[in-house]
């Protein structure tokens, strides 16, 4: 067996034992993509009357916070995301979307989505504990 065959099975036996997750993983633009762009347009631009640009958005590019905080919990029809997508890919996405179409947003890390899902868990626990 040659150099060449032998590496070559190896990268075979190494694709095969490697886990699911890493071979899912996709990039920012893929996981916008598959998550927003049905409604934000690839462009970011969104559809007027319908669902808001992202592009130039004051709410794309400010404070992180409110863009978590509504990713997270949706808004006007935007659908909550809170369950679906994990803090690593939420901080993709939103880095994606506040560095693409000429945004300069500063990014988002896993750290902070973290952060604020855990503080409006939190609050919803607090709520759920007052006396009707």
């Amino acid at each position: 067996m040659t150099f060449v065959s032998r590496f070559a099975l190896l990268c075979l036996i190494a694709t095969a034992s490697a886990p699911a997750a890493a071979l899912a993983a996709q990039s920012p633009k893929d996981l916008y993509a598959d998550n927003c762009s049905a409604c934000h347009q690839a462009t970011g631009k969104g559809i007027k009357g319908a669902f808001p640009a992202l592009a130039a958005s004051p709410l794309a590019i400010g404070p992180a916070a409110p863009l978590v905080t509504t990713v997270l919990n949706g808004r006007a029809g935007m659908p909550a995301f809170k369950d679906d997508i994990n803090d690593a890919d939420l901080a993709a996405i939103m880095t994606y979307v506040r560095t693409s179409w000429g945004n300069k947003g500063k990014p988002v890390t896993t750290a902070e989505i973290a952060a604020i899902r855990a503080k409006a868990k939190a609050a919803q626990k607090a709520r759920g504990l007052q006396a009707h």
